[in-house]
């Protein structure tokens, strides 16, 4: 029985198989069978192999058609093996001078392992330095023979076949074979690795892989694509069935997702079907995912999310996204001076403070939103909590006289972001922000999504084109630990937006608490302050932001609006969070008209009007919780609807009455429509659906499970919508 079997499969390498069966025959170490599988009698390959065979008895040409492809002809060459060990090199392949004697020395060294691992180096086909890509994987093996278990992350995925030498016999016990298809490869390795009981390294080059011109046949576009997904299933699912200790199914299934993320993130290998590649993929990653299995970090870590969530169009965007200038309000300060850069790392180099917290809100424009709510009842009930809220220089003037902050940028706010255990945000923080061990993030949001929201917006030019890199954003939505939810529409399009592996709470969101606490009092208080003329109907109009503009369009004029709607009409404009302050539209007089932009609290102004116009802002989900009419004009819908994106059809499940024209906006005031029996039977069905967890305690909950670590049972349950009483109107309080 010879030492080595050595197989040669030469389909589409006839012109270099003299070459590669020259380097076996040539070696010093003499003990060996050289089996080149040939396509057919007569073909190129096996013109050469006959040859070959005449001038050394050591020759053995075995046939294989080429129909059967790489696997075939491998398990037609094991067949014919005799040897103790099996070495398989491809028609393109080199065996190095002194491989033989120095695997053969390794094998007598380690006494009977099953597989024995070595190193092999990748030649460009024309010019250019050898790589060997082997060599750190083998590098941290144990210098003798050992179990698998202890060095999980060694495997045969990552390695082709002819880096690795394997006893027959264990081949023979294990009734192992090459899987049929493409992609052999990466089953052969896999299941090598699950069966094998002692392995070894060798750390020398023996194997020289000649690149192709034209490269790989694997990487060229077709079905065969969709068959490296039967090679992992089948790997994973051996492993599954031999009860594999949970290293070693972690390293399997990370490397061999690696390779499914490869050919995912190739869309021209699969000109038709690249969908369903990644729909079935997803499917195997969620059926296959270990239990526990945390996703590397990087960019693998990003596919790796948007693969288990099943985010194609995501995926694919995110693949071929600009590295754009984040939009600026995104844009906030890293510690780039070298004098920053020093503090902030020597800050990071201390403990994490257990009782600081820090707060942000719109990237630092002031005191507002969830984190200014979350705050005001942290104060209450965790006051062991030292709490800092993050400020913009220019806005620090406006930080309430009893709340502790620190503006951005400067010296404290790297301290405190490097120290605070607890780090609380509507929007996210700075890029250059480290997610410590032991630290907790809490993303609040700011808003229901009606419009696409993160890895959502790819697929819209206008909007991706200023929403910065995706793999920048995922890579802050690594750092979070917790997610607010306002309904459950809100969690399932924050888990298609932002897929990450944070906890979801519906609680809530704690701003809107203020709609089921304020009484009449702060109702006609709030009025005096901004303005608003006793015995009005205050109509809030807060137009959302329109990607396609270049700054604030009102979109209505809203003198003309107040002089058709009524003259107790007065309007409270608010523009979106982007601008200071609105811009007016008007043909007329504006006396009616009382910009509310640069007011603090939207919340004081919801609870301010009697009526809400808006068109597809996300005030609406939070106004609705008042009950309060509310109109939407939706004079620009389709063009809105096809360059931002939208998650469902607004004009169909509507919060109140549509409108289409300034004329049928002013006629459903006029008349008082926009407050009868249509407009109260479609926000009473809006709110069922969007005022779901948003009962007065959103607050509290999030306090108690995040600052207070409460597990989950132990938080407020949420009051029925149909049990919750919303702030008075001032409408209410007169006719009381």
């Amino acid at each position: 029985m010879p030492r080595f079997s050595i197989i040669v499969p030469s389909h589409g390498a006839a012109a270099r198989l003299s070459q590669a069966l020259d380097s076996v025959l040539g070696q010093s170490f003499g003990d060996l069978q050289l089996i080149p599988v040939c396509d057919a009698p007569g073909s190129p390959a096996a013109s050469v192999a006959a040859g070959f065979a005449e001038r050394d008895c050591r020759v053995t040409p075995v046939g294989s058609p080429p129909s059967a492809g790489p696997s075939g002809a491998r398990n037609a060459g094991l067949r014919a093996a005799t040897g103790a060990y099996v070495l398989f090199l491809d028609g393109d392949d080199l065996l190095l001078p002194g491989a033989l004697a120095a695997l053969d020395a390794r094998l007598t060294e380690t006494a009977c392992v099953d597989v024995l691992y070595a190193e092999h180096e990748r030649a460009p086909w024309w010019e250019g330095e050898p790589t060997n890509p082997a060599a750190p994987l083998l590098a941290r093996a144990p210098e003798g023979a050992f179990t698998p278990a202890e060095l999980p992350e060694l495997t045969g995925v990552r390695l082709p076949a002819c880096s690795a030498v394997y006893r027959r016999s264990f081949l023979t016990e294990h009734e192992l074979a090459f899987p049929e298809s493409h992609f052999t490869d990466l089953g052969w390795g896999g299941l090598t690795t699950v069966a094998a009981g002692r392995i070894a390294v060798l750390r020398r080059v023996v194997v020289r892989h000649r690149l192709r011109r034209q490269g790989s046949r694997l990487h060229l576009p077709g079905p065969h694509q969709h068959t490296v997904l039967d090679q992992v299933d089948l790997v994973l699912t051996t492993a599954a069935e031999r009860a594999l200790p949970a290293d070693r199914v972690r390293a399997l299934f990370e490397q061999l997702f690696a390779a499914v993320l490869k050919t995912a993130s190739r869309p021209e290998r699969l000109p038709s079907g690249h969908r369903a590649f990644f729909r079935r993929a997803a499917r195997l990653y969620r059926h296959h995912r270990p239990p526990g299995y945390r996703t590397p970090g990087g960019s693998l870590g990003v596919q790796h999310r948007l693969l288990a969530s099943g985010a194609y169009t995501a995926f694919r965007a995110l693949r071929g996204a600009n590295q754009v200038a984040t939009r600026a309000g995104e844009r906030l300060p890293r510690p780039r001076a070298v004098r920053n850069r020093l503090r902030y790392a020597l800050a990071l180099r201390r403990p994490l403070d257990p009782e600081l917290a820090v707060y942000c809100a719109y990237w630092g424009r002031g005191y507002a939103c969830n984190p200014a709510a979350i705050h005001a009842k942290a104060r209450e009930l965790a006051p062991h909590i030292r709490s800092v809220f993050l400020v913009e220089a220019g806005q620090a003037h406006t930080m309430p006289q009893d709340v502790d902050h620190a503006v951005i940028g400067s010296r404290r706010y790297w301290e405190v972001l490097a120290r605070a255990k607890y780090l609380v945000n509507n929007a996210n923080f700075a890029e250059g922000i480290v997610k410590r061990p032991g630290s907790v993030h809490l993303q609040t949001q700011h808003g229901t999504p009606l419009k696409t929201m993160g890895v959502d917006q790819a697929t819209y030019p206008v909007v991706a084109a200023r929403s910065g890199s995706y793999t920048r954003l995922l890579g802050r939505v690594d750092r979070w630990d917790f997610n607010l939810s306002a309904n459950r529409h809100s969690t399932q399009m924050w888990e298609r937006a932002f897929p990450g592996s944070y906890e979801h709470l519906e609680y809530g969101y704690p701003r809107n608490d203020v709609y089921c606490t304020a009484t009449g009092e702060d109702v006609l208080r709030i009025r005096r302050e901004l303005g608003v003329p006793e015995g009005s109907t205050a109509v809030l109009y807060a137009p959302t932001h329109r990607d396609h503009h270049t700054g604030f369009e009102p979109g209505l004029d809203l003198a003309a609006f107040c002089d058709a709607a009524g003259e107790d009409v007065v309007v409270l404009l608010r523009a979106h969070y982007f601008y200071d302050r609105g811009r007016i539209r008007s043909s007329g007089g504006i006396d009616r008209i009382i910009d509310v932009t640069a007011h603090r609290s939207s919340e004081d102004v919801c609870l301010a009007a009697d009526a809400l116009v808006t068109d597809y802002s996300s005030i609406m989900f939070d106004y609705a919780n008042l009950d309060r009419p509310i109109v939407v004009y939706a004079d620009d819908w389709d063009v809105y609807r096809e360059t931002r994106g939208v998650y469902f059809d607004l004009t169909a499940e509507p919060p109140g009455l549509v409108t289409r024209t300034a004329d049928e906006l002013a006629a459903v005031f006029r008349d008082g429509s926009y407050a009868g029996a249509e407009a109260t039977e479609l926000r009473a069905a809006f709110r069922k659906k969007f005022c779901e967890f948003d009962d007065g305690r959103a607050a509290e909950r999030v306090v108690r499970r995040v600052l207070l670590g409460e597990p989950p049972e132990a938080v407020p349950p949420v009051i029925p919508l149909a049990d919750r009483v919303p702030a008075p109107a001032a409408a209410t309080l007169v006719r009381s």
